[in-house]
């Protein structure tokens, strides 16, 4: 395989608390994909070196074999696969999903759009994976607070009201209406996984970005409805 930059880092790793990059025999990097590796002082490993000697248990012990019932949380630690943050990993899987196939019913302008919200999703789940701070960023060309205000009030930026779906508003909207679904469960999901004991959030960062996707899914269904 050869990785692109894109693609390399995508595939940053996190082993025992630091990024690393783990490169199988025969698979290579293009330039820009080590140049970005390098700057970002991430180092590259042969993926012989991925699998640990033991695996570590949230509970303090140790594993020699990973079982079929457990997965990787990050790095060396198992956890069953029931566990919240695994969860909520799968929900991300399911919305990347829904987000494509919608790009199959949609216009090229909303295909576009889509793209970047793909790429936003699979951001999020890279800084849940590596366990990094969310960075503030656009989506579509909106902040975050711009986001929140559109999709609070899309007459006053689209003139277009508030609207509950129906089949003869055609399969974009109703596709689009799917993925902005499964953000909502993706975001219940990332509630439930971050959060202490007395139920206080522990990654208002991610929570806010979930809250933020899903509205723009919204706001794109907005969009439709206008120009259809």
């Amino acid at each position: 395989m050869l990785y692109t930059q894109q693609a390399a880092r995508d595939n940053i790793r996190n082993r025992d608390g630091k990024r690393v990059f783990y490169l199988g025999k025969g698979d290579q990097l293009t330039a820009e994909a080590r140049d970005y590796l390098t700057a970002q002082r991430v180092p590259i490993l042969p993926a012989e070196q991925a699998k640990p000697e033991a695996y570590r248990l949230l509970s303090g012990g140790t594993l020699t074999e990973k079982p079929e019932h457990m997965t990787h949380l990050s790095g060396d630690i198992l956890v069953p696969k029931t566990h919240p943050r695994i969860a909520f990993r799968g929900a991300m899987d399911t919305l990347e999903s829904e987000i494509i196939l919608c790009q199959l019913a949609c216009d090229p302008e909303t295909r576009k759009s889509l793209d970047e919200v793909l790429g936003f999703a699979r951001r999020l789940l890279r800084c849940e994976v590596l366990d990094e701070p969310v960075p503030p960023q656009t989506l579509c060309g909106l902040t975050a607070q711009a986001i929140r205000e559109h999709s609070h009030r899309p007459q006053d930026y689209y003139g277009q009201p508030h609207f509950m779906p129906k089949y003869t508003d055609g399969e974009a909207i109703a596709r689009l209406n799917r993925c902005r679904c499964a953000a909502r469960e993706a975001e219940r999901q990332a509630a439930a996984a971050f959060r202490d004991r007395e139920g206080n959030p522990t990654r208002e960062d991610l929570l806010q970005a979930m809250n933020r996707l899903s509205s723009m899914l919204y706001i794109l269904m907005i969009r439709q409805k206008r120009s259809g």
